[in-house]
């Protein structure tokens, strides 16, 4: 049976944008005297909640830290661009074909701004941010309260992540996961069910045949 559900996370997987990320916290850390490389963002950071990299890096995600990083990333990404025309068809692909939602470690107010902007605000049935959580992924709360709005059971979803720790939410929720290659290398995606090098028409045409 095709899935009856097809769930997107948002940063780096939907909107390409972890070196925008990378950036934004690397120029906020260095002005609270934490300094952070490249390699340690990808190691140790990324695909972990708003609050989870604070605590890790600074020790503290106060709400002014939460703001500011939002703002910053706003102000690169509002318009868009991140989202590319081919993912954008293959979301509106799957949206005529089955319910589609994203599922993010994000902030409902940074991830608002960029779907819109990309033209799929109307297509998607649900977003589930970290406002909605109590536990941000690897933990399946999200998935599994995704599942829940939709009405689908998560066996009959699939899930698009790119990091370790989407890639194990996605999994302990029992959901389908695809991992896209791009924020990380194959060998730490390793637990998804696929491993792809980009999300276009051609490949959701194939999941939801």
């Amino acid at each position: 049976m095709p899935f009856g559900a097809v769930i997107f996370d948002f940063n780096g997987t939907l909107s390409d944008d972890e070196p925008v990320l990378y950036d934004v916290y690397a120029e906020m850390f260095a002005e609270h005297g934490r300094p952070l490389s490249e390699r340690e963002y990808y190691d140790q950071l990324a695909g972990h909640s708003e609050e989870e990299i604070l605590r890790r890096w600074l020790g503290r995600d106060d709400p002014e830290l939460v703001a500011d990083r939002i703002a910053r990333y706003r102000a690169r990404c509002a318009d868009g661009a991140t989202v590319y025309e081919d993912v954008r068809a293959a979301v509106r692909y799957a949206a005529e074909r089955a319910k589609v939602a994203i599922v993010s470690g994000a902030a409902l107010e940074e991830i608002a701004p960029v779907v819109e902007a990309a033209g799929l605000g109307d297509v998607l049935s649900v977003v589930v941010a970290a406002d909605h959580v109590a536990n941000g992924k690897p933990h399946p709360e999200g998935y599994l309260r995704v599942a829940e709005l939709l009405g689908v059971e998560p066996a009959d979803s699939v899930a698009f992540e790119d990091t370790e720790a989407g890639v194990a939410s996605a999994k302990s929720a029992g959901v389908h996961c695809v991992a896209l290659a791009r924020t990380l290398p194959p060998e730490r995606l390793r637990l998804a069910d696929e491993i792809v090098e980009t999300i276009d028409e051609e490949l959701l045409r194939r999941l939801l045949a």
